[in-house]
């Protein structure tokens, strides 16, 4: 995982593109060209793929924002790849297609996608903000180290239950959960015993 600091966030030109415009815009083309970056690729299902479309055209209709082949390209880039992501990992992934999307049409797009369910934003104690796809995926958990900010994924039923439990107990409806756990990883304890043992060793 990427260890570059955050791009700052670009700010959308004065005439705002996302409003719908006359003649519309085309979803295909653009869209159809994409190949996703090949260091993050993960099989990528076609019929969900086909599915968070439906959901994301409805969300832009229903906002008003045009349909523009970037964005979609945007959409099939992220379900395409497997973990987390920042947001310029994302970017560079794009360009190094030769995909003409800008930073700022990056981070509109996100916030679309986070806005609906469709993406999952964290920021696991860190001021960079990872990503990764939801729909569809079974929720899970993190456990995060401090010192190398390794993210690693679990999933265990009893949290489910808890949830439910809570929920029913307190009257609400839950809809998700976020739990991130924070510790040091066995590889950083290896080497923090190394660099002592080699210290001890040298005096």
């Amino acid at each position: 995982m990427s260890k570059s600091p955050a791009a700052a966030r670009v700010p959308a030109p004065s005439a705002n593109p996302d409003v719908q415009g006359a003649g519309g815009s085309s979803e295909t083309g653009y869209a159809a060209q994409h190949t996703p970056s090949a260091a993050s690729q993960a099989t990528l299902n076609t019929d969900k793929l086909e599915e968070v479309k439906k959901l994301f055209t409805a969300h832009l209709e229903n906002k008003g924002l045009r349909k523009t082949g970037e964005r979609y390209a945007i959409l099939e880039e992220i379900y395409a790849r497997s973990g987390h992501f920042d947001v310029e990992e994302l970017y560079a992934g794009m360009k190094e297609r030769g995909l003409q999307v800008s930073r700022a049409t990056v981070y509109n797009t996100l916030d679309l996608l986070v806005e609906q369910g469709l993406v999952s934003k964290h920021q696991f104690g860190r001021n960079l903000a990872q990503y990764e796809k939801s729909y569809g995926y079974r929720q899970h958990d993190h456990v995060i180290c401090t010192e190398c900010h390794k993210v690693v994924e679990f999933c265990d039923p009893r949290i489910h239950g808890i949830q439910t439990m809570v929920g029913d107990l307190l009257n609400f409806h839950i809809l998700h959960h976020s739990l991130n756990l924070y510790g040091i990883c066995g590889d950083c304890r290896a080497k923090s015993e190394a660099a002592a043992r080699t210290s001890t060793s040298a005096t």
